[in-house]
């Protein structure tokens, strides 16, 4: 791994160090909106940004008070005929790219001997700015305010939670996922001082169930510097957060007691946000399929960040 690579990963996670420490994790956002307003998009090609990206970009729009999650790079900028304005601070997002080496020639024809073939991944940052640090956008591409009303269902997390199929009893005064029965408990709606609370704590079990064998398959086990629950925990808070954004819900924090043992293993671990930022999407992505939304495609290599 060269020293570039390590960089990145130590600038990343270092970002996300700090934000724990303040006390404001960088998957919750405590505002509500449209639905799918809060997801980070880059304005000029229209794709949602995904995984680790989505923390750093959300995360940035807060510290700043933008309005809109809504981003490009500097020429893209240009080509649209805007122009960032002088002295505003760009933000760093990461994409992968596998790169293959062991392909060489044979008698002057082209081969690839399998045994010498090595495909690593070359981890790359980049500069976004945000729309509000950009003039002279064309007006289409800034959506425009929609009506936010409060004490209402959310329809959208109520058609996430009834197109999971999930087995879901309702009662009592504890929220939770049983692994072993495969089935999600939580209190009566009406335990709940608002249907944006209810819609969190459910899309939070949700994304726990999401890791059963027979759906994302996430394996709960220890890792270095984590224990299984703890890392779990970390990934259903930021699963749970990409579901309420697509929802234009509010964040909170479900579970903060586990702050310091994410940030132990952030201290020791420069690879782990990745890894749980990866899994975290892929819960999101599995839970929204049925609604026939499909995942936005990133320069993300996924396998990387399996094994990371």
């Amino acid at each position: 791994m060269s020293h570039a690579l390590k960089d990145v990963y130590a600038s990343v996670t270092n970002t996300i160090i700090a934000a724990l420490e303040a006390g404001t994790p960088p998957w919750v956002h405590p505002w509500q909106s449209s639905s799918g307003s809060m997801l980070p998009l880059n304005l000029s090609s229209g794709r949602h940004y995904r995984g680790i990206n989505v923390l750093l970009l959300s995360m940035r729009a807060v510290q700043c008070g933008y309005e809109l999650n809504r981003w490009m790079t500097f020429s893209q900028a240009q080509a649209l005929g805007a122009q960032v304005r002088k002295g505003e601070q760009g933000t760093e997002v990461v994409f992968f790219k596998m790169h293959e080496f062991g392909v060489g020639a044979v008698d002057g024809i082209q081969a690839v001997r399998d045994a010498e073939r090595k495909v690593i991944p070359l981890i790359r940052s980049f500069t976004v700015f945000n729309a509000g640090q950009i003039d002279g956008l064309p007006p289409a591409l800034i959506p425009a305010p929609a009506a936010v009303h409060e004490w209402q269902p959310c329809e959208a997390a109520e058609a996430i939670l009834a197109s999971s199929g999930a087995d879901i009893d309702y009662g009592g005064s504890r929220a939770f996922y049983s692994p072993s029965e495969d089935r999600i408990q939580l209190p009566l709606r009406g335990a709940f001082a608002n249907s944006a609370d209810f819609s969190r704590v459910a899309l939070h079990e949700l994304t726990h169930w999401s890791g059963h064998p027979s759906r994302c398959d996430r394996v709960l086990s220890s890792r270095v510097h984590i224990e299984a629950y703890a890392f779990e925990e970390l990934v259903a808070e930021m699963g749970s957060a990409f579901l309420t954004d697509h929802c234009g819900l509010p964040g909170a924090l479900q579970h903060a007691s586990y702050i310091e043992s994410w940030l132990h293993a952030l201290r020791n671990d420069k690879r782990l946000i990745f890894t749980a930022a990866s899994q975290a999407q892929k819960a999101a992505d599995f839970l929204l399929s049925p609604l026939a939304l499909e995942p936005v495609v990133e320069q993300v290599a996924e396998a990387l960040l399996q094994a990371a």
